[in-house]
C-alpha cells in the first residue's frame, strides 16, 4: 500500500498528460523556483539543477513523493527555449532543418518525508528532415507550437518533421520520462503496478 501523496511539481499540461497514463493517483502544483540558467552552465547541469529545484519548491504536510521535470533543446551546440511566437518558431525550425536536435530532460523526485532527492537526465536526439520554409511555416501556423521547447510536438503533425528519433522512451520527447519515472517512484516505496 502506497502511504505517499504523489505530487507533479509542474503547470505543464503535456507532462500531466503523461503521468495520467501511470493511472495513479497525483495532484499537481507549480513550482516557485528561479529558472534562469547560469553562466557557462551546461544542458544537462542545468535540466538536473531545475528539476531538483522544482521538486523541492513544492511543500506538502502530507508524506509525498514529488516529481521534477525540465527540459532544453539543444541545437548546434545553443540551447533554445520555447519560442513564445510565430517569428521565433519559424525561426527555430529553419535552424533545425535537416540537422540532429538533443533534448535534454531532467527528471527529480523528492521524498519529503526523508528529504532524498533522487534525479536523472534523459537526453533523446531528434534527426530532422530538410524542410522547406513553406513546410516550416504551414507546420507552425497549423499546430502553433509556440509554448513548445523546439518549435514542435512530437505526439502531433510534429512527426512529419522527422527523420529519426533516437532515445530509450519517446515519453522524454515530450517532456517526462516515464520509463525513468516508474524506476524511480518504485525506489522511493511507490509501486505503479
Amino acid at each position: 500500500m502506497n502511504h505517499y501523496q504523489l505530487v507533479l511539481a509542474s503547470t505543464s499540461v503535456y507532462r500531466r498528460q503523461l503521468l495520467e497514463k501511470l493511472e495513479i493517483p497525483f495532484m499537481t502544483a507549480s513550482p516557485v523556483f528561479d529558472e534562469t540558467p547560469k553562466a557557462q552552465e551546461s544542458p544537462d547541469a542545468l535540466v538536473r539543477r531545475l528539476a531538483e529545484g522544482k521538486a523541492r519548491s513544492c511543500y506538502t504536510k502530507k508524506p509525498s513523493l514529488i516529481i521534477g521535470s525540465d527540459q532544453v533543446c539543444v541545437v548546434n551546440n545553443n540551447i533554445i527555449g520555447k519560442p513564445g511566437t510565430r517569428e521565433k518558431a519559424i525561426e527555430q525550425l529553419t535552424a533545425q532543418s535537416g540537422q540532429r536536435v538533443s533534448f535534454y530532460t531532467g527528471l527529480s523526485v523528492f521524498n519529503n518525508e526523508s528529504g532524498t532527492c533522487h534525479t536523472d537526465i534523459d537526453v533523446f536526439h531528434v534527426h530532422f528532415r530538410t524542410l522547406t520554409k513553406q513546410q516550416i511555416e504551414h507546420y507552425v501556423d497549423k499546430e502553433q507550437p509556440l509554448d513548445c521547447a523546439g518549435s514542435f510536438k512530437s505526439e502531433k503533425l510534429g512527426i512529419a518533421l522527422f527523420k529519426r528519433l533516437e532515445g530509450d522512451d519517446p515519453n522524454a520527447l515530450i517532456g517526462l520520462p516515464l520509463i525513468k519515472l516508474i524506476d524511480m517512484l518504485e525506489q522511493a516505496g511507490m509501486s505503479v503496478l
